[in-house]
């Protein structure tokens, strides 16, 4: 998985890193990776920075990340929890000019995340029918332009980030992203996240709103094993419901799990092939956006 953001940080790994400045006032971030065991060593290129001036608050994400790197002991070195706070304090940074931006041009920004699979390019194909608002999407996968092609050629603005191993998309990703879109044609901008229920929740990309979705097919535990993700959520969608017919899923006591996380949650439950269901969500999202 990514180092970018620790999770492959083991104990028998030891991290530092240090900062340089160059010719332009850009700041860069290196982290360097010792394995103890086999000696070897990596030097990792960190994040690209720069400094839009605006302040911030911590997120819930950012504060959910430091829980977990003071309670993991694979993770409790000083050292280790100091690079990678770093990196997050300069995401929460950049993800606070993002959200500025967003405003700037009356755009409601929602980042849609969940396990590979559980149905987010094909719930957005399906809102591009039946939407009250214009949308465009910010794809993030590792590799391929697939999910991207499949948007515009149902006529919805999209542009693909290619994420190499990063196994999620981080706030500066999203910035280079948003100079491809004509943010002055849209009312709402979706950022499809990289498949994966756990990274993505630690990393502000400076939405306004996170939309989870979780699919019948994955069974009934993912909402209590992935609990920082469904903390995050606005809006937890139980998708593929046509299936529970097939599969031994308790849906109500996966709403119940996840009303337990996080007592104010809206759940919907999704069915791809019924219009009544995906323009539940497209009203939804269309009264938080007229709410702001």
């Amino acid at each position: 998985m990514c180092k970018d953001c620790g999770c492959s940080i083991t104990a028998n790994h030891h991290v530092h890193g240090h900062t340089h400045v160059d010719e332009f006032g850009r700041e860069y971030t290196h982290v360097h990776d010792h394995d103890h065991e086999g000696g070897s060593h990596s030097h990792e290129s960190g994040h690209h920075h720069h400094d839009h001036g605006h302040q911030h608050d911590h997120s819930h994400e950012h504060q959910d990340a430091h829980e977990q790197l003071h309670h993991n002991p694979q993770l409790n070195d000083a050292k280790t929890i100091e690079v990678i706070t770093k990196i997050l304090d300069k995401n929460d940074h950049e993800a606070a000019h993002n959200r500025a931006h967003f405003d700037d041009h009356g755009v409601l920004a929602v980042n849609l995340m969940s396990s590979p699979g559980s149905g987010k390019t094909t719930l957005l194909e399906k809102l591009a029918g039946t939407a009250p608002f214009r949308f465009g999407v910010i794809e993030g996968d590792l590799e391929t332009n697939r999910d991207a092609d499949r948007l515009k050629a149902k006529g919805i603005p999209a542009c693909q980030i290619q994420t190499g191993s990063a196994c999620h998309l981080d706030a500066f990703m999203v910035h280079k992203a948003l100079h491809d879109l004509a943010l002055d044609d849209l009312d709402v901008c979706f950022v499809e996240n990289v498949g994966n229920l756990v990274c993505p929740a630690s990393y502000d990309v400076g939405s306004h709103l996170n939309i989870v979705l979780v699919s019948v097919p994955e069974g009934n535990d993912k909402i209590a094993k992935y609990p920082v993700m469904f903390r995050a959520a606005d809006l937890v969608l139980i998708t593929k419901t046509d299936l529970l017919p097939y599969f031994d899923y308790d849906i109500e006591s996966e709403k119940k799990e996840a009303r337990r996380l996080k007592p104010n949650v809206d759940i919907l439950e999704v069915n791809i092939h019924d219009d009544a269901s995906i323009k539940r969500v497209a009203d939804w999202i269309a009264f938080k956006r007229e709410m702001r």
